[in-house]
C-alpha cells in the first residue's frame, strides 16, 4: 500500500484513483479479517490519516464533507465504525469522480473463496440465457448465479456478450471466475433436466426442484420461445405476482428462483 505522504504529492485526479484503491482494499480486509492481506495490517492511525486526506479534496461535496467529519470526530475510543467511515470516504470519492461503484468494487480474490481454495458451487445447477439483450441484465444474472452457487452460466447465441464493458459492470467480476459458454439450444446436456423460468407454471413455493438440473430465463420483450418452452420437458415454474404490472425484471425474477432452488439444495 502507497504510503500516506507520497499520495499528498499526487495530482488531484490521480490521489482520488489511488485513495479509492486505498479505501476499496481496506474495507474489503475488514470484511475478511482472517485473510492475510497487507490491508490487514493497516492501523487505526493511518485509517484516520487517509480519510483526513480525503476531506482536503476541495472537490468533496459539503454534504460529504460533513457527513465524513462527524464521523471521524465522533467515533469512539475502539474505533468501531472504522468500516462505516472507510465506506462513506470511498463513496465519496467516487461521487467526484462520476465512477460508478461497480468499476472499483473488488472482488474476492479465487484462492479466497472457500477453504479449499475453490469457488463453492452446486454442482450441475446451471442457468440458461436465451436472448437477453441487455448488458445490465446479463451482468445481473451472472452476479446472482454465482452468489446463489450456479456451476455455470450458458448464454443463446443472441445474447449480448458477458464481456460488454457494463455486462461487466453490473457482473461485478463474477464472469471472470464463473465458468460460461455460449450454446445453441439444441445442444443443452441431454441428461440433465430443464426448465423454464415462465407465466403460467407451477407456483414456486410448489415447485419439485431437481438436485442437479439448468433453468432457462427468456428475453425481456419476448420471454422464453417456444423451442425453449417445448425442450423444459421438466417443467415451468412461475413467481406468483399480486400488482397491477404483474412483471419482474429478469434479473430480479431469477434472484428469486435462485434463493428457492439453492435454500431446496441446502436442506435436502
Amino acid at each position: 500500500m502507497i504510503p500516506v505522504y507520497k499520495l499528498q504529492r499526487l495530482p488531484p485526479g490521480q490521489r482520488r484513483r489511488k485513495l479509492i484503491m486505498m479505501l476499496s482494499q481496506i474495507e474489503q480486509s475488514m470484511l475478511h479479517p482472517g485473510e492475510n492481506t497487507e490491508s490487514n495490517s493497516v492501523s487505526a492511525d493511518v485509517i484516520v490519516s487517509i480519510i483526513t486526506l480525503v476531506l482536503e479534496d476541495e472537490s468533496l461535496s459539503d454534504k460529504a464533507r460533513s457527513e465524513l467529519d462527524l464521523l471521524l470526530h465522533g467515533r469512539d475510543e475502539t474505533f468501531s465504525d472504522a468500516r462505516r467511515i472507510v465506506n462513506t470516504a470511498r463513496h465519496a470519492l467516487l461521487s467526484v469522480t462520476g465512477a460508478l461503484p461497480a468499476e472499483w468494487d473488488l472482488v474476492v480474490p479465487w484462492a479466497q473463496l472457500s477453504d479449499s481454495g475453490k469457488r463453492p458451487f452446486f454442482p450441475g445447477v446451471s442457468v440458461y440465457a436465451e436472448d437477453i439483450r441487455s448488458p445490465f441484465n446479463i451482468g445481473s444474472i451472472f452476479r446472482t448465479a454465482e452468489a446463489f452457487g450456479a456451476e455455470k452460466v450458458l448464454v443463446s447465441p443472441l445474447c449480448v456478450s458477458p464481456e460488454h464493458q457494463r455486462a461487466q459492470r453490473s457482473a461485478m467480476g463474477c464472469t471472470e471466475y464463473l465458468p460460461w459458454e455460449v450454446m445453441d439450444l439444441a445442444n443443452l446436456p441431454a441428461d440433465l433436466p430443464v426448465f423454464a423460468l415462465e407465466t403460467g407454471g407451477t407456483p414456486i413455493d410448489e415447485f419439485a426442484f431437481p438436485e442437479q438440473g439448468i433453468v432457462i430465463v427468456g428475453s425481456e420483450e419476448l420471454g422464453i420461445s417456444p423451442e425453449a418452452l417445448a425442450r423444459a420437458r421438466y417443467g415451468r415454474v412461475s413467481i406468483p405476482m399480486y400488482g397491477i404490472k404483474a412483471s419482474l425484471n429478469v434479473g430480479v425474477a431469477f434472484g428469486i428462483l435462485m434463493q428457492y432452488w439453492s435454500a431446496y439444495l441446502v436442506d435436502s
